[in-house]
């Protein structure tokens, strides 16, 4: 089975090897960090297993495993979770009947798998090696087509057809429309055939990725939504200040001020809401950020998220491109908020972030802000 990953957003945390995953509740953040240390150090199924089990079965109502190799993979499922494999035998689900330790299984010709923890949504976002938070994840390629869609190979072969159509008395549109597969679609999408942008890269196994220097990044670029320049007043509170000419950033303490646009971004955001924004530029998040303090030409991403217990502050955190040691990667502050902001960093203890005081970020860290709203950090 092929071991690309994909998840949708959530609350459950994903430690992610290599090889093995393993799938925890929020309730289970104190055995994330001992499981992040073995699976980052190459560790196996059954090593990871022992360390889940350390603290007791009785004080994990649920988890989920799903270990792979050459030639088998291993599924592992207790309470909650719900794994549905698709495989040379056609598809199964695995779930553990009530009062039953977990469900296991070791299965051949895999060629893909979803573990589902909560909800049904949609698996859009690249998972690599790292701590994520998820409420569903997906391994290989899946072997059916999704609902209302069509074979994979039909999109090729409508391709043809549109080509080899005749160029005068017969219209393309008549060739289209003659395939029943996509006789409702509008004439005016058949470009979109040859180009098929929503269709997904083939898949290519890949190394764990580290942030590095922009211009040394081997990181694909167009896996995230480009984030639209348009930063308009969004709810009625986000306010945009007066251009300043002569107006100079002022420099956060101990840190070298960082460029105020950069080529290529060097992290991406996802937001626990759906959001996914790049971070070629400062980016502000609260509850109604303002960026007043900044220049005409460094207007910054200003993302606004709810906090309907207002435990998240007007402009609460920043991040941005960093300098100097931090050249490559990007740098979050909280900027004096009233709650606070909580930094989870793969194979660390949490640590509140202290105000104005910028701190680094490595892939799979995890911003919580409060009121559910948490922020994964993942290569650009």
């Amino acid at each position: 089975m092929s071991t690309e990953a994909r998840f949708a957003p959530g609350d459950w945390y994903a430690v992610v090897g290599d090889r093995v995953t393993v799938l925890l509740p929020g309730s289970q953040r104190g055995r994330v960090a001992t499981l992040w240390d073995l699976a980052d150090s190459g560790a196996g199924a059954d090593v990871l297993l022992d360390a889940l089990l350390a603290g007791g079965l009785s004080t994990l109502d649920h988890f989920a495993l799903v270990a792979h190799d050459d030639d088998a993979t291993r599924l592992i499922v207790r309470g909650a979770p719900t794994a549905t494999v698709s495989s040379t035998g056609g598809d199964e689900i695995l779930t553990a009947a009530p009062g039953t330790t977990w469900a296991e299984q070791v299965l051949a010709g895999v060629s893909s798998v979803r573990v589902t923890l909560t909800g049904d949504g949609s698996a859009d976002h690249r998972l690599t090696p790292g701590l994520a938070r998820v409420s569903a994840v997906e391994f290989g390629t899946p072997s059916a087509p999704a609902a209302g869609g069509s074979a994979p190979d039909e999109p090729a072969a409508e391709a043809a057809d549109v080509a080899e159509a005749p160029v005068g008395d017969e219209p393309v549109q008549d060739a289209v429309v003659e395939d029943p597969a996509v006789e409702d679609e509008p004439v005016a999408e058949a470009p979109a055939v040859e180009s098929a942008p929503d269709e997904p890269a083939p898949a290519t196994p890949a190394a764990p990725l580290q942030f590095g220097s922009p211009e040394d990044d081997p990181t694909p670029t167009g896996e995230t939504p480009a984030v639209q320049d348009d930063w308009s007043d969004r709810d009625g509170q986000t306010q945009v200040g007066t251009p300043h000419p002569e107006f100079e950033r002022p420099p956060i303490p101990g840190q070298e001020i960082g460029p105020d646009v950069v080529a290529q971004p060097v992290a991406s955001l996802v937001f626990s809401t759906g959001d996914v924004v790049s971070v070629d530029r400062t980016v502000l998040v609260g509850r109604a950020p303002e960026a007043r303090r900044f220049a005409s030409h460094d207007q910054p991403h200003v993302v606004t998220v709810p906090s309907p217990h207002q435990e998240i502050s007007s402009t609460h955190l920043e991040i941005r491109p960093g300098a100097g040691a931090d050249h490559g990667s990007a740098v979050a502050t909280d900027l004096g908020s009233t709650n606070g902001t909580v930094l989870a960093q793969p194979g660390l203890d949490a640590e509140e972030l202290k105000p104005g005081i910028a701190v680094s970020l490595i892939p799979g860290a995890v911003l919580d802000l409060g009121d559910g709203v948490t922020i994964q950090v993942t290569n650009p």
